[in-house]
């Protein structure tokens, strides 16, 4: 299913499902189960899928990435937090902060959702507590990341700094998946999922004994070789680009660029 919530013409927010660029109305609540209806809508605007209680997110998770940075792949799976309030959606703006505009970097990432809370859980049972996957992009301040502070929250946690796609989608197996970012049009990275270190039921199990995941959670798995700051001369994040995310089966999640005023 390709699940999208969506502000109707008289503002109620309401859950769809896109079929074939048509969209849907359906039944019933987004954790407990939705169902399909013919009743046909068109939304005014899109909101972010879900509204998720936390966001964390993996570091140096493909091999391509590890292998551009010059670092050993990790032994486990090296995660962090990004701020709920970084959370917009496709088409809002990215914005440049006053605080931190020079080096701001894209990361494409497979994003995926818990479907129910989940403590403990075992890798071969993982993909019962996937509700589905979305794109996603890690938007990092980079001279915050390396230089000025000594941990990463900020870098990751700017307003607008965790764009995700329109679409959940439910039912898709993620371990092969071909990921993308382009910038303005020119392809920056491109790798598949499968370069994966940890994949999606791997990292969900290991977080899983770390934390409870609670329902909602959004889980970004981490970004392919080809980011802006390896690459010579860096290349970042500037007013009035267009950065799209592509994942096969997902489709594309696209945001311009703007500076803060």
């Amino acid at each position: 299913m390709r699940i999208a919530r969506v502000v109707m013409e008289d503002k109620r927010i309401a859950w769809c499902e896109e079929r074939e660029g048509r969209f849907f109305r359906l039944k019933g609540s987004l954790y407990e189960g939705l169902k399909a209806t013919e009743r046909e809508v068109h939304p005014a605007r899109f909101l972010p899928p879900v509204d998720p209680p936390n966001i964390i997110a993996l570091g140096m998770n493909y091999r391509g990435h590890a292998r551009e940075i010059e670092k050993p792949l990790p032994a486990e799976p090296q995660f962090f937090l990004k701020a709920t309030s970084s959370l917009i959606g496709e088409g809002q703006q990215i914005v440049l902060p006053v605080q931190a505009s020079a080096e701001v970097d894209y990361e494409a990432e497979l994003g995926l959702i818990v479907g129910r809370e989940a403590r403990n859980v075992d890798p071969g049972e993982a993909h019962r507590f996937i509700l589905g996957y979305l794109c996603a992009n890690d938007v990092s301040a980079r001279d915050c990341q390396f230089r000025r502070d000594v941990q990463w929250n900020r870098a990751k946690s700017f307003d607008t700094f965790c764009p995700v796609g329109r679409l959940l989608i439910t039912g898709l197996d993620p371990l092969d998946l071909g990921i993308r970012c382009l910038l303005n049009g020119a392809v920056m990275q491109d790798s598949r999922t499968s370069d994966m270190v940890f994949d999606p039921f791997q990292t969900l199990s290991f977080l899983s004994f770390q934390m409870t995941l609670k329902t909602g959670t959004l889980i970004l798995t981490g970004t392919p070789g080809g980011v802006g700051f390896t690459r010579q001369p860096p290349v970042f994040l500037k007013d009035g680009d267009e950065v799209e995310v592509w994942i096969e089966g997902l489709g594309s999640l696209k945001n311009r660029v703007v500076r803060q005023s």
